[in-house]
């Protein structure tokens, strides 16, 4: 079935106001830039109102219960309001990237249902943020011609909960980063020290709206899964995000903990942990009761929570 053929037959006028009025004075994200991307001008995100996406195809690098046997049907969008400095996407991520093809709401609602007939088990928008409402549109006009895999929507956690209220109703599963809880942690590594306040925020608004995280009958994992990378040098930070998120967010969503660190630099991933480091990691996940979800070990493998603890 040609899906180009029939999406564009159909008529967007009414949404695509909705649409791009966001884009106006954007506040889509806490840097709240209020610049008029419709018109040329270029906030912290360096994008402007139409989508661009950098790449797009099965992947099979996360999670298990995302990738599954056919694999995440991933979307890399260029652009991003954060820029962490050592992020692993930094060249579609910076701002004004020279990569990234632009893209009209029809047009990703065709990548979304091509990917489905690839045999994705879901699809996985990477880096959404400054392009929620068009996102959003997306996925709903795929719905209409035949979409029936979920969303994940894969984001930093740096977000206004009155943008994820415009994507709620088309969202299947959060992929939540929640970097750190510190605020000199957040500074050095994710490059705003409002970082922690941000992310509470957004934890509190989804724990009221997706209080539950479950596999559903299909197999798809539903409500929200956390990641949380562990930062060079940054051990005790960890530990007290273990506690903040074991006490206000553990029985709300899954943790997958990331041990292993990607330098942009060098191109080197390594462990982040000594051995002694890890054992204490895992000890206290026990503790806590910190069960339903991932962790990486030395190996490089990730194995699930429950069965180390």
């Amino acid at each position: 079935m040609v899906y180009s053929d029939v999406l564009i037959r159909g008529d967007q006028t009414k949404n695509m106001n909705e649409v791009r009025r966001h884009y106006h004075r954007c506040n889509l994200c806490p840097r709240a830039c209020r610049v008029n991307r419709l018109d040329g001008e270029y906030g912290i995100c360096g994008e402007l109102s139409t989508m661009r996406v950098a790449s797009y195809g099965l992947h099979h690098g996360e999670e298990e219960i995302i990738v599954g046997g056919g694999g995440s049907g991933t979307i890399f969008f260029t652009g991003c309001s954060l820029h962490c400095p050592t992020c692993q996407n930094q060249d579609i991520s910076q701002a004004h990237s020279p990569h990234g093809t632009a893209v009209t709401i029809e047009q990703l609602a065709t990548i979304a249902l091509d990917l489905q007939s690839q045999g994705a088990i879901n699809i996985n928008v990477v880096t959404p943020t400054h392009f929620t409402p068009s996102i959003a549109a997306a996925i709903a006009l795929a719905k209409a011609y035949g979409l029936s895999i979920p969303l994940v929507y894969n984001t930093s956690g740096f977000e206004n909960v009155e943008s994820l209220a415009l994507i709620d109703s088309v969202v299947g599963l959060y992929l939540l980063d929640i970097k750190t809880l510190d605020r000199e942690v957040a500074r050095i590594w994710c490059n705003s020290e409002a970082y922690p306040t941000v992310i509470k925020t957004v934890a509190r608004w989804l724990a009221d709206h997706r209080p539950i995280t479950e596999i559903d009958e299909s197999g798809a994992l539903t409500g929200t899964l956390v990641r949380h990378l562990i930062y060079p040098g940054t051990l005790p930070a960890t530990l007290h995000f273990l506690h903040w998120y074991a006490e206000s967010f553990a029985s709300h969503s899954w943790l997958s903990l990331l041990t292993h660190f990607y330098d942009p630099d060098d191109g080197r991933r390594s462990f982040v942990l000594s051995k002694d480091e890890y054992g204490r990691l895992i000890a206290l996940l026990k503790d806590l009761s910190i069960t339903r979800g991932y962790i990486s070990g030395p190996d490089g493998r990730s194995r699930w929570i429950g069965d180390l603890v």
